[in-house]
């Protein structure tokens, strides 16, 4: 069966409303925008969006202070398709999905890469992005070559982020870092002797800041999938979220801004 359009859905749940909630004079319910749907925003007709703004070239402030980036784009995109205004919260990572728990924000857009712990705890969209994970070491070094290399080395690390558990589960001790700037800093500094993170990021970081000394010595053999996450009672939501990919998806929209930030389509 084709999928239905973003618009047929908002239609159809505007003649849902009508019919069921009617003004004390028997005259339907306003209704009619994407702002009028219960998706259980924070704030009505606002699609509130947590970010780092730290994580090039992700989401990251530009040479005016502007909050720029893949995920910041992918976020505009799917509100304008919702109808509804974004605005960002710039959290740090270790604190993200607390901020989620509590209701500050609708959605993360960072790079949430989806795993089986996550997704007991949340929703995700389908994922807008497809990379692999990679060690990065320093460019001289060629003892690690493999994941099962960092069994005993030190890895720098974000305590809540996907690559920390691979690291840990291969074996490595890790030092808590708040971020990829933090985590290079350690290893060119050598005081740490590995980092995982995804392929895009090291791709970018060796574009703008190279030569930076440092290369991937491994990589995932399976794609990591990033997507936003909502907590569990956004059913309504993420379903709409997914209609908006898929439209854009359709129209290249995701596309042209992946070629922007990459050279290539990294959205599937």
């Amino acid at each position: 069966m084709p999928r239905r359009s973003l618009t047929a859905i908002v239609l159809a749940a505007t003649a849902a409303l009508a019919l069921s909630a009617c003004s004390s004079a028997g005259t339907p319910a306003p209704s009619g925008s994407a702002e009028g749907d219960d998706f259980g925003l924070v704030t009505e007709g606002t699609l509130t969006v947590a970010t780092e703004g730290t994580y090039r070239p992700f989401t990251f402030h530009d040479e005016t202070g502007e909050l720029v980036g893949f995920d910041v784009e992918i976020a505009e995109a799917v509100a304008d398709k919702l109808g509804l205004e974004v605005v960002f919260q710039e959290t740090q990572w270790d604190a993200i999905f607390a901020g989620l728990d509590a209701g500050r924000f609708d959605v993360i857009a960072n790079q949430v890469s989806i795993n089986p712990e996550r997704e007991e705890q949340y929703l995700f969209s389908e994922p807008y992005t497809v990379s692999s994970g990679v060690i990065v070491v320093p460019e001289d070094d060629d003892a690690i070559a493999s994941f099962e290399d960092l069994d005993g080395k030190t890895t720098a690390q974000s305590l809540t982020s996907n690559w920390y558990e691979l690291a840990e589960a291969s074996g490595a001790t890790v030092e808590a870092v708040e971020g990829w700037a933090q985590a290079v800093a350690l290893l060119q500094q050598g005081r740490v002797d590995a980092t995982v993170n995804d392929n895009l990021t090291f791709l970018d970081y060796e574009k703008t800041d190279g030569p930076t000394g440092l290369k991937i010595a491994a990589e995932t053999d399976e794609p990591s999938l990033s997507a936003f996450a909502l907590t569990q009672d956004k059913e309504a939501l993420v379903a709409a979220i997914d209609e908006a990919l898929a439209e854009l998806r359709e129209e290249g929209v995701l596309a042209e801004i992946s070629e922007k930030y990459f050279g290539a389509d990294v959205t599937e």
